[in-house]
């Protein structure tokens, strides 16, 4: 069923944080619902909508680590491309800063 990705430990780690975090949060939402408040962003948001602009801006951060990780490569004078894990931990520390200043 998922032959057609290639399910490496960053992307299964990746994958399995996100469901996790679904799961946490609608528990969350159950035991204390939200109310709309006003970050650094410019709307106000509940946190439901900050872990979706969240989670938009890791896998953006993701996406854009893979395609420029030969570069990278090639400009720092690597051995080998960077690993995924440093974007995996960018993108789960800016996941964390939208979710608590958001």
């Amino acid at each position: 069923m998922f032959n057609w990705m290639v399910w490496t430990t960053p992307v299964a780690v990746f994958f399995s944080c996100i469901a996790l975090m679904l799961v946490v949060m609608t528990v969350w939402e159950l035991k204390s619902p939200t109310t709309l408040r006003r970050g650094w962003l410019p709307m106000e948001t509940t946190r439901g909508d900050r872990l979706f602009i969240g989670l938009l801006s890791a896998a953006y951060v993701n996406l854009a680590f893979v395609g420029l990780a030969g570069k990278l490569q090639e400009w720092m004078s690597l051995e080998a491309e960077p690993s995924i894990w440093i974007s995996f931990v960018i993108s789960m520390a800016l996941l964390a800063l939208i979710m608590r200043k958001g």
